[in-house]
């Protein structure tokens, strides 16, 4: 497998990133174990989490992701030299705590390193803007991380491309070190945001993009194709409602046929299609199963020719 460059930073991290939002909360912890174990076994050694997963469930407080990795890499057996672990902080965890202070990255760092049972985070990324806090402050707690020893290389995530493009100049400008991925949404039905204003900005300044969704939350695997497939998922039912459309259907139209000529599946197709694109580094998929996991592997094996991604492109244009 042909690793590929994060940014200009020395990391090398396999052309498919490991989403592990899902790990402590529909993936157990047995669960977890057996997919991680997988993935490096397969020659993948990308791993993305972030403080709050999954804050968002019942009797969740946010760490369980991390926990769930930490324990995991505890294990031993080489696990931690074999992955390149991606966290992140920004998102709101409690009274006081979230944001991009220097005061909060501080604390937020050594919380993730404690529950990440590790010395040292790859790829430290801010989750979220803050656009309460100076840039400046931001990148120069960064920096004093990375000095440290216990941050390797630092990314952003939901930047748009103006504060992204300020936050690379206010680098350069002080000397501190720089975003060297971004972590946007994008896939085949969320494409015009990113193309017209985020990737152009990441291709001139050599930013690795690392894009979130790459399955629309798992409408381009072609599960949800009428609303009654939505009915017992709170999560597909707002996956139903953003996504099942006109454009939509045509979309997984051509993904269906897309499939056929590979041999393929929607899902294998769809991940392929966002893997073959200008600036992106590795997109972000998540498993809870060894089967899910199987078809991420697979569809890093797919090699979409040139009629197969102009039949996806098309279908998929925004008027």
């Amino acid at each position: 497998m042909q690793y590929r460059s994060l940014g200009r930073s020395p990391l090398q991290v396999s052309p498919l990133c490991l989403g592990g939002n899902v790990f402590g909360w529909t993936a157990d912890e047995r669960t977890s174990f057996a997919i991680l174990d997988a993935w490096v076994e397969a020659g993948f050694n990308f791993v993305d989490t972030a403080d709050v997963y999954s804050k968002w469930a019942p009797g969740h407080a946010g760490g369980e992701s991390e926990t769930v990795i930490g324990r995991w890499l505890k294990q031993g057996g080489g696990r931690r030299e074999k992955v390149v672990i991606a966290t992140k902080v920004g998102f709101e965890m409690g009274e006081g705590k979230g944001g991009l202070s220097a005061k909060w990255i501080r604390q937020a760092v050594e919380d993730s390193l404690r529950r990440l049972q590790v010395d040292c985070i790859d790829l430290y990324q801010a989750h979220v803007d803050d656009d309460k806090t100076p840039l400046e402050e931001t990148l120069e707690a960064f920096a004093q991380l990375i000095k440290a020893g216990k941050v390797r290389a630092i990314g952003a995530s939901n930047y748009s491309a103006a504060r992204l493009a300020q936050a690379l100049e206010t680098s350069k400008r002080l000397g501190l070190p720089r975003y060297e991925s971004l972590q946007p949404l994008y896939n085949l039905y969320d494409r015009a945001v990113f193309e017209r204003e985020l990737q152009p900005l990441c291709l001139k300044e050599e930013v690795g993009v690392i894009n979130f969704y790459a399955l629309a939350a798992g409408f381009l695997s072609g599960k949800y194709r009428k609303p009654e497939d939505a009915a017992q998922s709170a999560r597909g039912a707002n996956t139903v409602k953003k996504y099942l459309n006109e454009r939509g259907l045509k979309i997984l139209s051509a993904l269906d046929e897309a499939a056929q000529r590979t041999g393929s599946t929607p899902a294998r197709v769809a991940i392929a299609w966002v893997m073959a694109r200008p600036a992106i580094a590795a997109p972000i998929a998540s498993a809870t199963s060894l089967g899910q996991l199987d078809e991420l592997v697979q569809a890093s094996r797919l090699v979409l020719d040139g009629e197969t991604m102009a039949l996806l492109d098309r279908a998929s244009a925004e008027a």
